[in-house]
């Protein structure tokens, strides 16, 4: 792996789990997760300039993120896919020749979001939810890399020859991993490429970098990092602050309440993290300057967002780079208009490079 500060990767998001709004907390049935709607968000990422594009898995709600990933693998050229896989819903072996004919189709152009949250209707204590995942982790790497498996732990035990299918570059693509737990954090550091972090602020996300890196480095080893976030950017910065009022102007509490229970992972470290950085904020929803903490007023999970002219939002990834972050994974609402509107005034003259190349 290596690393330049100032040529982050830069990746965008196809909201497959229903997450896409015009005002949040107001479903619009234009923008519920489809094959159509999302491969046209995978597209304008494309179109734009994007690097990769997160595929995210759920359950209750949405269409399924492998399958989506397969499909939209033969209609793009250039963007790397970011698939979320849950550990746990298929076994290890059979995911693994699923990955590599995944791989196969986009010509090399798979990267994995690795999932540790609970199956649907399945919960289980962090401690042995982790472990199944660290285990599941480690057959995955070896199978992708091509090699025989003999492995017996606590959830998989499996003595198995490579499938004869593999990826294009004949090793596993990338694991980018996030959670914050200590038992998430071990996990990452024993077994992820790319730790993902949530917005916080800048002295935040630094800390999280700095903690991160020692962990790897304490089980001999080095990790890179991302970061999850939502972006508003406008030509003004009184139209991006206007931007976030109107995006929140038809919320109430009680439906932002439901909207955020419903995630598997609503009662994570991470969530309760997002929470208190809503907690923090300032009447109009900033944490700092630049971080609007509005959104998770109605989404669990990432919560908060980069907003700006084009120069404070440059500024702010700027800043998070330089403590550390080697990857940006960003969204906005709607989607489309949002990725459009980042990649005009943005992304055009942000120098950026994929991480992992085909």
């Amino acid at each position: 792996m290596t690393s330049d500060r100032r040529l982050p990767e830069v990746a965008w998001f196809s909201a497959l789990c229903d997450d896409d709004y015009e005002f949040l907390g107001v479903p619009d049935p234009a923008l519920a997760s489809s094959w159509e709607h999302c491969t046209d968000i995978v597209r304008a990422a494309e179109r734009n300039g994007f690097d990769n594009v997160l595929l995210p898995s759920g359950y209750a709600l949405g269409i399924d993120a492998s399958a989506f990933a397969a499909g939209i693998a033969t209609r793009t050229s250039r963007i790397n896919l970011l698939l979320a896989v849950r550990m746990g819903e298929l076994w290890p072996p059979q995911l693994a020749r699923q990955l590599a004919t995944i791989d196969q189709m986009s010509g090399g152009r798979l990267t994995i979001n690795i999932i540790s949250s609970d199956l649907p209707g399945a919960p289980l204590p962090s401690a042995p939810r982790y472990q199944r995942t660290r285990e599941y982790m480690t057959v995955l790497r070896t199978l992708l890399d091509g090699q025989p498996v003999d492995f017996d732990g606590e959830f998989v035990s499996v003595q198995l020859d490579p499938p004869r299918i593999g990826t294009v570059s004949g090793h596993c693509p990338p694991f980018y991993f996030g959670g914050f737990s200590d038992d998430a954090k071990h996990t990452a550091a024993v077994a992820a490429d790319v730790f993902l972090t949530w917005p916080d602020t800048v002295a935040g996300v630094a800390a999280t970098v700095n903690e991160m890196r020692d962990r790897a480095a304490a089980v001999g080893r080095e990790l890179q990092f991302g970061l999850r976030s939502h972006v508003i950017v406008r030509p003004t910065t009184a139209e991006a602050v206007d931007a976030t009022r109107r995006l929140a102007s038809q919320l109430d509490d009680d439906t932002g309440a439901a909207i955020r229970s419903r995630a598997l992972d609503s009662a994570s470290v991470g969530v309760q993290r997002q929470a208190q950085l809503r907690e923090s904020a300032d009447g109009e929803g900033f944490a700092e300057e630049g971080l609007w903490t509005g959104i998770g007023r109605a989404r669990s999970g990432a919560g908060a967002a980069i907003v700006g002219d084009p120069d404070q939002v440059a500024a702010k990834l700027g800043a998070y780079s330089d403590v550390g972050i080697d990857a940006f994974i960003l969204s906005g609402y709607p989607h489309i208009a949002e990725c459009d509107l980042f990649g005009r005034l943005v992304l055009e003259t942000m120098p950026h490079r994929k991480l992992w190349q085909p």
